[in-house]
C-alpha cells in the first residue's frame, strides 16, 4: 500500500513524497486522512530549521518520519477515518498525532475517537486544545482571580475559552491585532491593546511568542503574581527585566509544555485522557472562528511557507488546516 506524505527537505522547502504503508497489525489501524491541522508556532520553527539541536529529542513528534533538521515529515494534528485494523475503531472518525499524510498506519491506542458533536475540521484543533488544557493545569487558576492572557493566537484564545468558564474570573486578553476583539468577546473576555492591558494581575498567561509580550506579562503582574509561559522561542534569546520590581513583587515565571502532563494532574491523567478531554471540549461552534484557511493537500508544498509566515500587512491566520477529500 502507498500513501502521499509531506516532507520538509530544507529551510522553507517542502515536497510531497510517496510513502510505503505497512499492513496494519492487530493493535494498529489504517487511517484515510480527512484533514490535518497546522500549528503555526511550532511548525514554523520546524519548517525554517530553527529547532535548536539541544531540543531535537524533546521536539520529536510522536509519529515523526526522518530526523531534525532535515529531511523530516512533521506534524501532530490528523483527523481521519479508520478503514482497516483494530475492530473497535473500524469505520470511526479519529484524531491522531500524525504528520501531514493522506493515509497512515498508527497504533490503535494513539487514535482517539472524535465525539459526534465535533465536526471534522474543528477536530484538527485537538492538539491545540490539549496544549490549552495543559496550560490551565500548570496555571491552576482560582475562582475570582484577576487574569490576563497576552497573545490572542490559537493557544491564547483556547486558554481564554477555558478560563472564561471559571466563576468570578476577571479576564482580559491583550493582542496587537484589533481583528481578534470579536472572538475574544464572544468567549466572554474583554479585549485590550498592549498599552491598555490592566495591571495587578494574579495570573498572566503569555502566548504571544514575542519577547515584548513576555516583558508586558511581567509588568502587569501584581504582588506574588505568576506568569505562565506558553510560548516557545526556539533558538531565539529573550532579554527580560529581572531587576526592577521582579524580586520586590516576588513574581514567578512558570514554564508549560504539552510534552508532559502537568504535575497537577500527572499520575491521575495520562496522555490519552488529556487528548480525549481536549476533543470533548471542542463541541462549541464558537470555536469555528479560529479555523482557516483551508489548504488542499496537493498545494501544501507551495502554500505552507506563506501560511506560516504571511507577508507583512496580510491577515494572520489562526489555525490553518489541510484538506484531503
Amino acid at each position: 500500500m502507498k500513501a502521499t506524505a509531506f516532507w520538509t527537505i530544507a529551510p522553507g522547502r517542502g515536497e510531497l513524497r510517496e510513502q510505503d504503508l505497512a499492513v496494519p497489525g492487530p493493535d494498529q489501524v489504517l487511517v484515510h486522512t480527512i484533514a490535518t491541522g497546522i500549528s503555526r508556532g511550532t511548525e514554523r520553527l520546524v519548517f525554517e530549521g530553527r529547532v535548536p539541536e539541544s531540543q531535537w529529542p524533546a521536539m520529536r513528534a510522536p509519529l515523526q518520519y526522518g530526523d531534525f533538521p532535515f529531511p523530516l515529515s512533521y506534524g501532530y494534528a490528523a483527523v481521519g477515518r479508520v478503514r482497516a485494523g483494530a475492530e473497535a475503531l473500524l469505520g470511526r472518525r479519529i484524531f491522531c498525532l500524525h504528520p501531514h499524510h493522506d493515509a497512515f498506519v498508527a497504533p490503535a491506542a494513539m487514535c482517539i475517537p472524535i465525539p459526534d458533536a465535533v465536526p471534522d475540521h474543528r477536530a484538527v484543533m485537538a492538539a491545540n486544545m490539549e496544549t490549552a488544557v495543559n496550560v490551565l493545569w500548570d496555571a491552576r487558576p482560582m475562582v475570582g482571580e484577576r487574569v490576563l492572557v497576552v497573545g490572542a493566537g490559537v493557544v491564547g484564545l483556547l486558554a481564554t475559552f477555558l478560563l472564561a468558564r471559571i466563576p468570578g474570573i476577571d479576564l482580559a486578553v491583550c493582542d496587537i491585532d484589533e481583528a481578534r476583539r470579536a472572538t475574544v468577546e464572544s468567549f466572554g473576555a474583554r479585549f485590550c491593546a498592549p498599552d491598555e492591558a490592566p495591571g495587578d494581575r494574579d495570573l498572566v498567561i503569555h502566548a504571544s511568542a514575542s519577547p515584548a509580550g513576555l516583558r508586558l506579562a511581567l509588568s502587569r503582574c501584581g504582588f506574588e503574581g505568576r506568569v505562565v509561559e506558553a510560548s516557545w522561542f526556539g533558538d531565539k534569546e529573550v532579554a527580560l527585566p529581572l531587576g526592577e520590581a521582579f524580586h520586590a513583587k516576588r513574581l514567578s515565571i512558570i514554564s508549560t509544555q504539552v510534552g508532559q502532563v502537568a504535575p497537577a494532574m500527572r499520575g491521575r491523567r495520562g496522555y490519552g485522557d488529556r487528548l480525549a478531554l481536549a476533543l470533548s471540549l471542542l463541541g462549541d461552534a464558537r470555536l469555528d472562528t479560529l479555523l482557516g484557511p483551508g489548504i488542499p493537500f496537493k498545494d501544501l508544498p507551495q502554500s505552507l511557507g506563506k501560511v506560516l509566515s504571511p507577508p507583512a500587512g496580510d491577515a494572520q491566520p489562526l489555525c490553518p488546516f489541510v484538506t484531503y477529500i
